[in-house]
């Protein structure tokens, strides 16, 4: 039965007092003494006592740990506060209560909250002062191509936002000077584009000799901003620009003289036109050249063969030029009736062309400048010469209407009789202007010599003396006019006296009357003769008389003077006083 019983299981709900009834029962059933009863109580007792101490001695430790970590998370509460630069933060009692557990309870989702906080200001700040450090690396020029930059480490001790104001701050002014930058970049980028466009340079070379981040692949933001590739942009525009300055002179320049190269040889306008593209700018300005190749070297040196050729040839076509420009001038002083002698000149000009004495531009030139001095002394004689033409022309007219005056028949009812009436009557007006018209011309004659300090000559004939002569012979013919109608009176009262004689007794009625005189040629032409305008002196050759005495005897008023020869005043001032004749 004490086997059975000590065998059997124990109950359900077991408590010390009920295991201690079973072990008395089991001692009493073996008989146990009480000694060693005692001694086994003792024991049990002992060892509950160890168990209880050692679960304390746990709890306290437990206990010690949750205040080390209660206190450790208010003190990671407060840093985080301070580093955030938050003073207090919602949800939090200024003091504490409640158990252990309830403390860290009430603090740690704060605590949690803040550390989430914490990392998201350190991943911001670091974004941003990597910004910050690529951008400072893009404008030092420290950046390399494809190379990471080192991410700076955050201070964790100061997260504020006034610390995180600031780096945004400094971000936005690096951003905005980086914006700056790269427009300067990518504007320098377009004017060199633009350069190497019209002088026909290779814009890749160029643009990636400067930096080979600037290349047209790359994207804008990728280009480099730094200092260096600002100056080195700058100095290839400036040069660039010089660049383009000296071929558009130079380009200008060889137009210039293909112009004067065209216009010396009469250069078809469809040869001329297949260098279009090279004077199009020849008075352009550097700005204002934009066509792409517009000054490429090649079209350069395709003007400067072309020049090279159209000198060859003017060399071989000098003789021509130069005689053609010789005529040129001849021709003006034909018009101006200045005398030269152009057989001299010609032989002066290829004297100098053949054996090679002068240049044919610097000949050219001096040809040239006579032509304009040539054009000036024309302008100044035009005033006086259209009057010395209207006053040849009157002369012609007056010797016209002498002859017709002298015709019998002018009357008579034959054809184009009305016409040279009507001529008649307008070249007497014109006869009556040729006193006032002679006393302008010499007015006019004598201001210009007085103010050059030279003799006006017409055809080598000075004009003063012309018109001396003009007045003498018109004097010499008006005293001629006279003589013959005083003689025409003589002869009149004479045929009188004879009729009266014949009517009277033993006078013979049929004595025959002398025959009528009739007036000879005019002094100064023929009596048909046509006017040649020319100056001719009377029958009496040259006059020997002063250039005072001339004028002194000229009449106010003009007599009929037909033409008069300028080669024969030129014999009358020579044959007069040593002293020229001029005012």
């Amino acid at each position: 039965m004490a086997v059975t019983g000590a065998q059997s299981p124990l109950p359900a709900e077991t408590s010390c007092g009920s295991l201690l009834q079973q072990l008395q029962l089991i001692w009493d059933e073996v008989g146990e003494s009480d000694g060693e009863r005692d001694k086994m109580l003792l024991q049990l007792e002992q060892e509950c006592l160890d168990v209880y101490k050692k679960k304390v001695d746990q709890a306290s430790k437990s206990r010690a740990q949750l205040l080390q970590t209660l206190a450790d998370s208010k003190a990671e509460f407060v840093r985080l506060l301070s580093a955030l630069g938050e003073k207090t933060y919602v949800g939090i009692p200024e003091k504490s209560s409640g158990t252990i557990k309830d403390q860290l309870a009430a603090i740690s989702p704060a605590l949690e909250q803040l550390c989430k906080q914490k990392e998201e200001r350190i991943k911001e700040l670091g974004d941003i002062q990597s910004q910050i450090q690529i951008i400072h690396s893009e404008i030092s020029g420290t950046l390399k191509i494809g190379k990471k930059v080192t991410t700076l480490a955050v201070d964790e001790d100061d997260l504020s936002l006034k610390m995180l104001d600031d780096f945004q701050s400094q971000l936005q002014e690096l951003q905005k000077e980086k914006s700056d930058r790269l427009h300067k970049v990518l504007g320098f980028v377009s004017t060199i584009h633009d350069l190497c466009a019209v002088l026909g340079m290779d814009f890749f070379s160029t643009i990636t000799e400067v930096h080979p981040s600037l290349d047209e692949s790359v994207g804008a933001q990728s280009k480099s901003i730094s200092n260096e590739t600002l100056a080195k942009l700058a100095t290839t525009v400036l040069a660039l620009k010089e660049d383009k300055k000296m071929r558009l002179q130079k380009l200008q320049e060889l137009a210039g003289h293909l112009y004067e190269l065209w216009n010396l040889m009469d250069t078809p306008i469809e040869e001329r036109s297949l260098f279009e593209h090279v004077t199009c700018n020849v008075s352009a300005a550097v700005d204002e050249v934009t066509v792409p190749g517009a000054l490429a070297l090649d079209l350069i040196e395709q003007a400067e063969v072309e020049v090279e050729r159209l000198d060859e040839l003017k060399a071989s076509k000098m003789k021509e030029i130069a005689l053609k420009k010789q005529g040129e001038l001849e021709e003006i002083y034909v018009h101006a009736h200045i005398e030269i002698d152009s057989v001299a000149a010609q032989e002066k000009i290829m004297a100098l062309i053949d054996p090679g004495n002068i240049e044919p531009s610097e000949l050219l030139a001096n040809l040239d400048n006579q032509i304009a001095t040539a054009k000036e002394e024309a302008l100044s004689r035009k005033d006086i010469l259209e009057k010395v033409e209207r006053w040849m022309s009157a002369c012609e007219e007056e010797s016209w209407l002498e002859d017709y005056n002298r015709d019998e028949n002018r009357y008579n009812s034959s054809r184009g009789a009305h016409l040279n009436l009507k001529r008649a009557e307008k070249a007497r007006i014109l006869v009556t202007k040729i006193p006032a018209l002679v006393d302008t011309l010499v007015l006019k004659t004598r201001a210009w010599e007085e103010d050059r300090g030279l003799s006006f000559t017409y055809d080598g004939v000075p004009l003063l003396a012309m018109l001396d002569e003009y007045a003498l012979l018109r004097h010499d013919r008006e005293e001629e006019k006279r003589k013959m109608r005083d003689q025409k009176k003589s002869n009149d009262l004479g045929t009188e006296q004879e009729v009266v004689f014949s009517s009277r007794p033993g006078l013979s009625p049929g004595r025959p009357l002398g025959p009528k005189k009739v007036v000879g040629p005019r002094a100064n032409g023929g009596a048909n003769g046509t006017p040649n305008r020319r100056l001719s002196l009377n029958s009496n050759g040259s006059r020997s008389m002063g250039k005072d005495t001339k004028r002194e005897n000229r009449p106010a008023a003009p007599v009929n003077f037909s033409s008069i020869s300028k080669e024969n005043a030129a014999s009358h001032v020579s044959a007069t006083d040593s002293a020229p004749i001029s005012p």
